[in-house]
Protein backbone atom coordinates (compact mmCIF):
# COMPACT_ATOMS: atom_id res chain seq x y z
CA UNK A 1 0.00 0.00 0.00
CA UNK A 2 1.30 3.18 -0.96
CA UNK A 3 0.35 6.80 -1.12
CA UNK A 4 -2.72 8.48 -3.40
CA UNK A 5 -1.68 11.04 -5.48
CA UNK A 6 -2.29 13.75 -2.71
CA UNK A 7 -0.49 12.09 0.01
CA UNK A 8 -0.93 9.09 2.28
CA UNK A 9 -3.62 7.00 2.58
CA UNK A 10 -6.64 9.11 4.37
CA UNK A 11 -5.36 12.63 3.90
CA UNK A 12 -7.63 15.08 2.88
CA UNK A 13 -5.98 17.88 1.84
CA UNK A 14 -6.22 21.73 3.04
CA UNK A 15 -9.63 23.69 1.31
CA UNK A 16 -8.34 26.09 -1.24
CA UNK A 17 -9.12 29.60 -0.13
CA UNK A 18 -10.67 32.47 -2.79
CA UNK A 19 -11.47 36.23 -1.76
CA UNK A 20 -13.59 37.80 -3.97
CA UNK A 21 -14.07 41.82 -3.54
CA UNK A 22 -16.98 43.37 -5.54
CA UNK A 23 -18.52 46.78 -6.02
CA UNK A 24 -21.62 48.14 -7.08
CA UNK A 25 -23.53 50.73 -7.48
CA UNK A 26 -27.50 51.47 -6.86
CA UNK A 27 -28.54 54.61 -9.43
CA UNK A 28 -32.22 55.65 -9.33
CA UNK A 29 -33.05 58.59 -11.82
CA UNK A 30 -35.99 59.76 -12.84
CA UNK A 31 -38.08 57.38 -10.20
CA UNK A 32 -36.21 54.29 -12.63
CA UNK A 33 -33.39 52.03 -11.27
CA UNK A 34 -30.15 51.47 -13.74
CA UNK A 35 -29.93 47.49 -13.54
CA UNK A 36 -27.69 45.03 -16.26
CA UNK A 37 -29.33 41.90 -17.12
CA UNK A 38 -27.02 38.96 -16.80
CA UNK A 39 -27.22 35.23 -17.42
CA UNK A 40 -28.69 33.88 -14.02
CA UNK A 41 -28.61 29.98 -12.92
CA UNK A 42 -30.25 27.71 -15.34
CA UNK A 43 -29.77 30.29 -17.90
CA UNK A 44 -32.32 32.33 -17.11
CA UNK A 45 -31.37 36.02 -17.20
CA UNK A 46 -31.72 38.17 -14.02
CA UNK A 47 -31.85 41.67 -13.32
CA UNK A 48 -28.48 42.56 -11.29
CA UNK A 49 -26.67 45.89 -9.77
CA UNK A 50 -24.07 47.29 -12.29
CA UNK A 51 -20.32 46.26 -10.96
CA UNK A 52 -18.41 43.70 -10.73
CA UNK A 53 -14.66 42.26 -8.94
CA UNK A 54 -12.12 44.58 -8.35
CA UNK A 55 -8.78 44.25 -9.86
CA UNK A 56 -5.53 43.54 -7.47
CA UNK A 57 -4.37 47.49 -6.16
CA UNK A 58 -7.54 48.87 -7.33
CA UNK A 59 -9.40 51.69 -5.34
CA UNK A 60 -13.07 50.38 -5.05
CA UNK A 61 -14.62 53.48 -6.07
CA UNK A 62 -12.27 53.24 -8.92
CA UNK A 63 -14.13 49.65 -9.43
CA UNK A 64 -17.79 50.77 -9.42
CA UNK A 65 -17.30 53.47 -11.38
CA UNK A 66 -15.37 51.47 -14.21
CA UNK A 67 -17.33 48.61 -13.80
CA UNK A 68 -20.67 50.74 -14.52
CA UNK A 69 -19.06 52.37 -17.49
CA UNK A 70 -18.15 48.78 -18.56
CA UNK A 71 -21.92 47.41 -18.22
CA UNK A 72 -23.88 50.81 -19.10
CA UNK A 73 -21.71 52.93 -21.14
CA UNK A 74 -22.78 55.88 -17.90
CA UNK A 75 -20.42 57.41 -15.86
CA UNK A 76 -21.13 58.22 -12.54
CA UNK A 77 -20.68 60.30 -9.14
CA UNK A 78 -20.01 58.21 -6.52
CA UNK A 79 -22.08 60.33 -3.65
CA UNK A 80 -22.62 57.28 -0.62
CA UNK A 81 -22.18 53.93 0.48
CA UNK A 82 -24.99 52.28 1.01
CA UNK A 83 -23.41 48.86 2.83
CA UNK A 84 -20.61 46.22 3.02
CA UNK A 85 -21.85 42.55 3.00
CA UNK A 86 -19.56 39.71 3.51
CA UNK A 87 -20.58 36.29 2.63
CA UNK A 88 -18.62 33.02 3.36
CA UNK A 89 -19.54 29.50 1.46
CA UNK A 90 -17.72 26.29 1.26
CA UNK A 91 -17.73 24.40 -1.99
CA UNK A 92 -17.30 20.81 -2.93
CA UNK A 93 -14.28 19.09 -4.27
CA UNK A 94 -15.40 18.52 -8.33
CA UNK A 95 -11.32 18.65 -9.33
CA UNK A 96 -9.34 18.16 -6.59
CA UNK A 97 -9.95 20.57 -3.40
CA UNK A 98 -13.00 22.13 -2.05
CA UNK A 99 -12.93 25.97 -2.25
CA UNK A 100 -13.90 28.05 0.53
CA UNK A 101 -15.07 30.85 -1.03
CA UNK A 102 -15.61 34.66 0.93
CA UNK A 103 -17.04 37.28 -0.89
CA UNK A 104 -17.56 41.16 0.08
CA UNK A 105 -19.55 42.87 -1.90
CA UNK A 106 -19.44 47.42 -1.26
CA UNK A 107 -22.74 48.53 -2.62
CA UNK A 108 -22.21 52.26 -3.49
CA UNK A 109 -25.18 55.06 -4.81
CA UNK A 110 -24.16 56.75 -7.23
CA UNK A 111 -25.10 59.46 -9.81
CA UNK A 112 -25.14 59.73 -13.73
CA UNK A 113 -22.70 62.78 -14.73
CA UNK A 114 -22.31 61.89 -18.70
CA UNK A 115 -22.56 59.04 -21.61
CA UNK A 116 -25.04 57.33 -23.47
CA UNK A 117 -27.08 53.96 -21.87
CA UNK A 118 -25.44 51.26 -23.85
CA UNK A 119 -25.51 47.44 -23.66
CA UNK A 120 -21.86 45.78 -22.94
CA UNK A 121 -19.62 43.68 -25.63
CA UNK A 122 -18.29 40.67 -24.33
CA UNK A 123 -18.67 41.04 -21.02
CA UNK A 124 -20.72 38.98 -18.00
CA UNK A 125 -23.63 41.21 -18.91
CA UNK A 126 -25.73 41.68 -22.23
CA UNK A 127 -28.28 44.33 -21.60
CA UNK A 128 -28.59 47.18 -19.71
CA UNK A 129 -31.91 49.59 -18.76
CA UNK A 130 -33.45 51.78 -16.52
CA UNK A 131 -36.09 49.56 -15.04
CA UNK A 132 -39.35 50.87 -12.68
CA UNK A 133 -38.73 51.36 -9.58
CA UNK A 134 -41.56 51.64 -6.89
CA UNK A 135 -41.01 52.72 -3.43
CA UNK A 136 -43.07 51.27 -0.22
CA UNK A 137 -42.65 52.08 3.00
CA UNK A 138 -40.84 49.35 4.26
CA UNK A 139 -38.27 49.50 0.91
CA UNK A 140 -34.71 50.62 1.93
CA UNK A 141 -31.89 50.25 -0.24
CA UNK A 142 -29.85 48.33 1.50
CA UNK A 143 -32.54 46.04 2.20
CA UNK A 144 -33.11 45.75 -1.64
CA UNK A 145 -29.57 44.96 -2.39
CA UNK A 146 -29.35 41.99 -0.42
CA UNK A 147 -32.23 40.54 -2.75
CA UNK A 148 -31.22 37.33 -4.85
CA UNK A 149 -30.98 39.34 -7.81
CA UNK A 150 -28.56 42.37 -6.58
CA UNK A 151 -25.09 41.76 -6.49
CA UNK A 152 -24.96 38.96 -8.83
CA UNK A 153 -27.09 36.69 -7.15
CA UNK A 154 -25.02 35.52 -4.48
CA UNK A 155 -26.20 38.18 -1.60
CA UNK A 156 -28.69 35.84 0.43
CA UNK A 157 -27.72 36.71 4.33
CA UNK A 158 -29.06 40.39 4.68
CA UNK A 159 -27.71 39.79 8.71
CA UNK A 160 -24.23 40.30 6.64
CA UNK A 161 -24.81 44.34 5.93
CA UNK A 162 -22.99 46.72 7.83
CA UNK A 163 -25.22 49.98 7.09
CA UNK A 164 -23.60 53.46 6.19
CA UNK A 165 -25.39 56.00 4.29
CA UNK A 166 -22.93 58.45 3.68
CA UNK A 167 -19.32 58.33 2.90
CA UNK A 168 -16.59 59.03 5.39
CA UNK A 169 -15.97 62.30 5.79
CA UNK A 170 -13.84 63.86 3.45
CA UNK A 171 -14.01 60.54 1.61
CA UNK A 172 -15.20 61.28 -1.64
CA UNK A 173 -12.81 59.90 -4.54
CA UNK A 174 -10.21 57.73 -4.54
CA UNK A 175 -7.26 57.00 -2.60
CA UNK A 176 -4.34 59.28 -3.11
CA UNK A 177 -1.30 57.30 -4.26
Amino acid sequence: MGNTPCGPPGYRPRMRRNLRVAAYAVVVRDGQFLLARSPGPGGIPEWVLPGGGMEHGEDPYDTVRREVEEETGYHIEVTGLLGVHSTRRAFPARFGRSVDHHGVRLVYEGRVTEGELRNETGGSTELAAWQPWTPSPTWSASAWSTSPCACGGNARRPDGWRRRRRAAPGRTGPASP
